[in-house]
């Protein structure tokens, strides 16, 4: 596990075992607060965008297990609360829960304030090319099992919303999309020791791509991509 990626900038305060809990709470109640905006109203969608983020979330928990058991990634314990389900940090099973809500919220706020759907016309070049790309990658690090399985499952759920679905679901969620990368980097650099002394989660260099931005190993923004799309648009 590589545990020495090269801190932006180490921030003391960050030094604490609650680092993981307190993002949750930084990726909630911002949430919770703006969910009674009129003109989004996200607190009349609770009821239906939870069993989907539970069904999603199982899934993925599922997968963490696995990965982690193999050895493609691991946790800090020096950033973790020390309490465990199923071999995960309860905090890194929180995971699934938060950010999914909060970037979900994202996507209803830009249905409500940008009404014209810049991307529509891009969408008929951006998922075929989104696809040719992730199976490619895919099938060229088919050794590395974070890269492999990432891309190939993001390429074959892509596929399937480019068969079944209209391209206004794939183009507004894009812009969703995009705009969520801003929090992704703010908490997933942190979780990745962008901002301490270690990281939170640590990855396992022979098992993905070996790239990263910042400290946020590529992967990962596909991996969000693919989460992300599974409950907005499934």
């Amino acid at each position: 596990m590589l545990f020495e990626v090269g801190a932006i900038t180490e921030l003391p305060i960050f030094e604490t075992p609650y680092l993981y809990f307190y993002l949750h709470l930084f990726t909630v109640i911002p949430v919770l607060a703006l969910s009674f905006d009129k003109k989004v109203a996200f607190y009349k969608k609770w009821k239906y965008l939870l069993p989907s983020i539970f069904i999603v979330g199982v899934y993925f928990v599922i997968w963490d297990i696995v990965f982690t058991q193999r050895g493609a990634w691991g946790f800090n314990e020096k950033y973790l609360t020390g309490i465990d389900l199923g071999g995960l940090p309860i905090e890194e099973i929180l995971f699934f829960i938060t950010v999914p809500f909060a970037c979900t919220f994202i996507y209803e706020c830009t249905l409500a304030y940008f009404k014209r759907d810049i991307l529509i016309r891009a969408e008929r070049l951006i998922t075929p090319t989104l696809i040719i790309l992730f199976a490619l990658v895919a099938i060229l690090y088919w050794t590395n099992i974070y890269t492999s399985t990432t891309f190939l499952v993001a390429a074959a759920v892509l596929s399937y919303h480019y068969i079944n679905l209209k391209a206004e679901k794939r183009s507004r969620f894009y812009m969703a999309y995009l705009i969520s990368i801003v929090p992704f980097i703010l908490v997933n650099g942190v979780l990745t020791g962008g901002f301490t002394q270690s990281p939170i989660v640590v990855y396992n260099p022979a098992e993905y791509l070996g790239i990263r931005i910042g400290t946020i190993p590529l992967d990962d923004f596909v991996y969000s991509f693919l989460m992300l799309l599974m409950i907005i648009i499934g």
